[in-house]
């Protein structure tokens, strides 16, 4: 799939205020406005068109803005994030994709983040994790199959979200940390495994024949050359303070 638009959001100055568990310290605010503007222009150089979202008030992680919708080529599907802090950052996104995509919504008791939602060409992964649940994961899927996708869920094992170990560099292949390494995949499928200590690695963004890929990884980075990908490094340093990575700073369509 060639993706020509991607929404972001501008970070907030309460960015650091957002939820985490990573232990690197807070992030440096001007720091993670330059590393933003890079991604932006990174975004912009592989042909996506950016609507850039300004902060929303009140809530600091609304800068991860793929944690509130999936879309895919037929369908907007508006999520219900699984951090109770962060319902509310979903009715700002539907607006925008409503004027792209028909618009579907998940529904109370069900909670998804679409951090936890991997595409892969027709089929999906939907990760069960502490932020979607298996009504979400339910819902979700019922409205895949709608239109014509087929989809299995998974245990998140380790990580935030699914999209933390797991992510798609086309080709039929997908990038995984090693607590997925038995991971079943569809026919035809295959793995590059990241090393240990690597794993935040493992959070990669193929987009229109490229794959962007966080700074300082120079193992992973070997394994991406040596499979033929086109690559680019960002640093996303002060993304990582939040538990956040390349994935879910956009939505592609």
């Amino acid at each position: 799939m060639m993706f020509t638009h991607a929404i972001t959001r501008k970070p907030g100055t309460d960015f650091a205020s957002g939820l985490t568990s990573s232990k690197l310290g807070p992030p440096d605010y001007q720091l993670m406005i330059e590393q933003h503007t890079a991604y932006v222009n990174t975004l912009t150089l592989l042909g996506l068109a950016v609507i850039e979202l300004e902060p929303l008030p009140g809530y600091p992680d609304a800068y991860f803005v793929e944690d509130t919708a999936i879309v895919t080529p037929d369908v907007a599907v508006i999520t219900r994030p699984g951090a109770r802090s962060r319902r509310g950052e979903e009715k700002t996104i539907e607006p925008v994709l409503a004027q792209y995509r028909r618009v579907e919504r998940i529904h109370a008791p069900g909670s998804v983040d679409g951090g936890d939602v991997l595409a892969m060409e027709g089929h999906f992964l939907i990760g069960i994790s502490h932020r979607t649940n298996k009504q979400g994961a339910q819902q979700l899927g019922r409205i895949l199959e709608k239109y014509g996708n087929t989809w299995s869920s998974v245990p998140v094992k380790a990580g935030l979200h699914l999209k933390s170990s797991i992510n798609y560099l086309g080709n039929n292949t997908i990038l995984v940390t090693r607590e997925f390494s038995d991971l079943s995949l569809p026919e035809g499928y295959e793995k590059i495994m990241v090393d240990d200590g690597d794993e935040y690695a493992a959070n990669t963004l193929a987009l229109n024949g490229t794959i962007i890929m966080p700074a300082g990884f120079p193992k992973t980075r070997k394994k991406l050359d040596e499979a033929g990908y086109e690559i680019i490094e960002l640093d996303v340093s002060e993304t990582r303070k939040m538990d956040g990575g390349l994935t879910c700073m956009s939505l592609r369509f």
